[in-house]
């Protein structure tokens, strides 16, 4: 899966992922390989990005999310990476 986690100043993180744990609006969801297509707002907290090497975690501020074919878009309103 691709995942791309944007904010209004720039591109945060772009690649190959293998899942990525979002807070959404009523509760935090995990996207897996071939998750059904979504649309969602997330609340400000924590992304959990897994990939075939390291897990990173980053806090954004809130934003959406949109999934659909196995890419991700995470449109943040801003992040602290941790």
């Amino acid at each position: 899966m691709n995942l791309e986690i944007l904010t209004p100043d720039k591109k945060v993180f772009d690649g190959e992922v293998i899942s990525v744990t979002v807070p959404g609006t009523m509760g935090s969801f995990e996207v897996l390989n071939n998750h059904a297509p979504i649309i969602s707002t997330l609340e400000k907290g924590q992304v959990t990005i897994r990939t075939a090497t390291k897990t990173e975690k980053l806090i954004i501020n809130g934003g959406a999310i949109e999934v659909i074919d196995n890419k991700i878009i995470v449109l943040a309103e801003g992040v602290i990476e941790s």
